[in-house]
């Protein structure tokens, strides 16, 4: 089970449907891979090497409010700290090493990162992938020192669509700021404070999704400290766990499970605390939603009933459980009749996995 790693995550007071998220790698070990991120690859050949460098690098990211074009970026003090390095150096020309953060799906947002080209015979790129479905379907903006361009496309199962933005001189070994704000079909580009790329996708957007860190082929290249503003996310699997807690308020807690992109193990998707989303699950998720099977837990004040939910046509997609206050002379066979009605109310609500997961 991966951990929180200075992830903070606070609402703010501007608006209710204000969210910050702030990624600091500072106190991660030299070497370390960073926890709840998932190394992938697009293209060809393997996932690339991700790990935890020091560099001379700018300091905590400035304020995310909104700032002149017309004046460089007010974070310039630099210091020896711990950065995100993609080291592999697989020379293939489409090889795309893509480090992903599983914790969350965004759809509108705004982020800033610090991105450095470090080196590479073939490429020097950079880059942050966005609204990613999957490793074949996704947006990306990056930088390129040795192409001199800073780009904007969208890659749709496997093929890139015509770029988009200038060539500039992009200079290898200097860190840059890199922001990127969706708004629905807007997306907005900028690099070191300046509005580079503005671009609709109109009709055919990807309007949500993962976002994670990018490069080419065999760019070494440098990621700084990330932060996102942005309007969260809710699950469709949260509003129903949160409809069924309402109508029996004496249940502990309901929780959803599907499977996660590795398809070997599984994610929660809705639960009394929400924050708990993206956790795995154990292996018993992972044989409720295969086989079909129910499982049983008792605990000194509680009971655990894990029941499969499924799709129109039958086959299993997710794993509910639901947390039951126990009682003296409680059976497991009594267990899974009280916990039977609450599935049954989810599995009314569901055709689809994108019933849960959209």
């Amino acid at each position: 089970m991966w951990r929180p790693f200075c992830l903070t995550l606070c609402f703010l007071a501007a608006s209710v449907f204000a969210a910050e998220k702030h990624i600091d790698f500072s106190q991660l070990r030299e070497g370390e891979a960073p926890p709840g991120f998932r190394s992938a690859v697009s293209g060809q050949g393997k996932p690339g090497n991700w790990k935890i460098v020091l560099d001379e690098a700018p300091s905590l990211l400035p304020d995310l409010g909104p700032q002149s074009h017309d004046k460089p970026p007010t974070s310039t003090t630099v210091t020896k700290r711990a950065v995100l390095a993609q080291l592999a150096e697989d020379p293939a020309d489409e090889h795309f090493p893509l480090l992903i953060y599983e914790g969350e799906v965004f759809g509108d947002f705004k982020l800033t990162t610090h991105v450095k080209t470090v080196k590479g015979a073939v490429e020097q790129m950079a880059g942050i992938a966005f609204h990613i479905q999957n490793e074949t379907n996704y947006y990306v903006v990056r930088l390129s020192s040795l192409g001199k361009t800073f780009r904007f496309y969208k890659v749709v199962n496997g093929e890139r669509g015509i770029p988009v933005g200038p060539e500039m001189e992009i200079p290898s070994g200097v860190w840059h700021e890199l922001t990127v704000e969706c708004k629905g079909e807007e997306i907005r580009c900028s690099l070191d404070g300046k509005e580079l790329i503005s671009v609709r996708d109109k009709g055919n957007a990807l309007t949500s999704g993962k976002f994670g860190f990018w490069t080419k082929s065999d760019s070494v290249s440098y990621f700084g400290d990330t932060a996102l503003t942005y309007k969260p996310h809710i699950a469709p699997a949260q509003v129903l766990v949160g409809d069924v807690l309402k109508k029996y308020p004496k249940l502990l807690d309901v929780k959803i499970f599907v499977s996660a992109d590795d398809s070997k193990t599984t994610r929660l998707v809705g639960s009394k605390e929400s924050g708990q989303n993206g956790q795995p699950g154990v292996d018993a998720e992972r044989d409720v939603i295969d086989r079909g099977s129910i499982y049983y837990g008792k605990e000194k004040d509680s009971v655990t009933v894990t029941m499969p939910l499924h799709d129109r046509n039958g086959d299993g997609i997710a794993a509910a459980r639901v947390v039951m206050k126990t009682f003296k002379g409680q059976t497991e066979k009594n267990a899974v009749e009280r916990a039977r009605p609450i599935v049954q109310e989810l599995q009314a609500r569901i055709q689809s996995l994108q019933d849960l997961v959209d």
